[in-house]
């Protein structure tokens, strides 16, 4: 993207000569390659994830086999691939179609009624659609294996940046897995990214800048890093959701005026600056907390509050506390 800016012949079958041209007279910029230690860590969190993909892509064929026999098991099941899910499967594939027994089989409490997953329960199940059942439960359980091996081998290659995973997990809403994914997409040294902005466009997180004319044609996001950007973009949801924090307090304060995508954006970017500077000075997660925008824009507050106020009819006249 750098290059494509640099007068010369950049589409020509002498491309290759050209690029390597530029590059011994220093006119392009180094990519960020992490160390050996970081690149394995890499390797494992996104194998990790592809597993995790198979698996939901797995588990989606089964409930279409499900349905195929009329089973709704997802409508009474939070989970089909739960306790109670795995031995309603089992015994099905076994041969049992009494409703009543495979009722029997739930465990813990359901999210319906016992006469709602007896009904549920009440299909018509061929020996084709016990096999894609066996086929696909088999092929879960054995991905299930081998993201538990994965997540083994996580654990010895996260052993020298256990300290730094355990600062990020001080942030709303990152996990243990989300900690383990920024650590291996953008590593422990923040000395790669000059500031903070350089991180965040190399993530995608920042719209891009698309203008001719003195007119703005284009504020769409540029590309970044997708392992890491869905990663952030998915648990800027769940902190979008959590209470008393600065980070839904800034999700709500952009919803209103830019709508829920944009301002999501804008707290998967919050969460990154936070890692950033974490990673950089050592230290642990600190939160603005809910009222921070109002504590900082008081005259504003008050100004909205009391036109608020007149567009209810009620005259105001403020005066400064004692």
């Amino acid at each position: 993207m750098q290059i494509r800016n640099v007068p010369g012949r950049k589409s020509d079958t002498n491309d290759a000569v050209w690029i390597a041209d530029l590059l011994a007279h220093g006119l392009i910029r180094s990519s960020f390659v992490p160390p050996p230690s970081i690149q394995a860590l890499r390797d494992l969190t996104r194998t990790r994830k592809q597993l995790v993909r198979e698996v939901s892509q797995h588990t989606l064929r089964l409930q279409k086999v499900l349905e195929d026999a009329n089973l709704k098991l997802t409508s009474v099941l939070s989970d089909v691939l739960g306790l109670s899910g795995r031995a309603m499967l089992t015994a099905i594939i076994e041969g049992e179609t009494n409703p009543e027994r495979l009722a029997d089989l739930s465990q813990g409490r359901l999210k319906a009624s016992r006469a709602a997953v007896v009904e549920a329960l009440r299909g018509t199940v061929t020996p084709h659609h016990r096999f894609l059942l066996r086929l696909h439960l088999s092929h879960i359980r054995t991905l299930e294996a081998v993201i538990r091996e994965v997540e083994s081998h996580l654990g010895d290659a996260l052993a020298p940046f256990r300290a730094a995973v355990d600062r990020l997990l001080t942030i709303p809403a990152v996990g243990e897995t989300v900690a383990r994914v920024i650590v291996a997409e953008i590593g422990v040294d923040m000395t790669r990214f000059p500031t903070v902005g350089h991180l965040i466009s190399w993530a995608g997180l920042c719209p891009r800048l698309h203008e001719s004319a003195g007119k703005r044609l284009s504020t769409r996001t540029r590309p970044g890093n997708p392992w890491l950007k869905t990663t952030l973009v998915q648990v800027a949801w769940v902190a979008a959701r959590t209470r008393n924090t600065y980070l839904r307090a800034q999700f709500l304060r952009l919803k209103s005026r830019r709508g829920p995508k944009k301002a999501i954006l804008a707290v998967a970017a919050s969460i990154l600056t936070a890692a950033y500077y974490i990673l950089k000075n050592e230290v642990t997660y600190h939160d603005l907390g809910a009222d921070h925008f109002e504590r900082r824009d008081k005259t504003q507050l008050a100004k909205r509050l009391v036109r608020r106020l007149e567009d209810l009819g009620l005259a105001v006249e403020i005066r400064p506390a004692a």
